[in-house]
């Protein structure tokens, strides 16, 4: 995965956290990224925390990051080919805007 990439994913990945309301209908949904729950009434930041750090030492890793990166990666390469077109992007974007039904929910 490029840097360019990454940084794109990084992105998309804290914008959609910071669209999270911490409702029912965000939280306590399955991420099948991490096969991870998110719990009710957490933050955007704790439950993307939650989600990231697999150590479970309160923060997150270079590798943490990159291994939940590369996973919502692999969610939006619909066509398992390695590289993300511009359809597979559009639809990345489109279930960032809509958390409810974002990658792995």
């Amino acid at each position: 995965m490029s840097k360019e990439t990454t940084a794109l994913l990084a992105a998309a990945v804290l914008i959609a956290a910071g669209s999270m309301a911490p409702t029912a209908a965000v939280a306590d949904e399955p991420v099948a990224a991490t096969g991870k729950k998110l719990k009710s009434g957490l933050s955007p930041t704790v439950q993307l925390l939650q989600l990231m750090d697999t150590d479970k030492n309160g923060k997150v890793s270079k590798e943490e990051f990159m291994r939940f990166m590369e996973a919502e990666f692999d969610l939006a390469d619909k066509n398992k080919d390695g590289e993300l077109d511009p359809k597979e992007l559009q639809h990345l974007q489109f279930l960032l805007s809509h958390p409810v039904k974002g990658p792995g929910r």
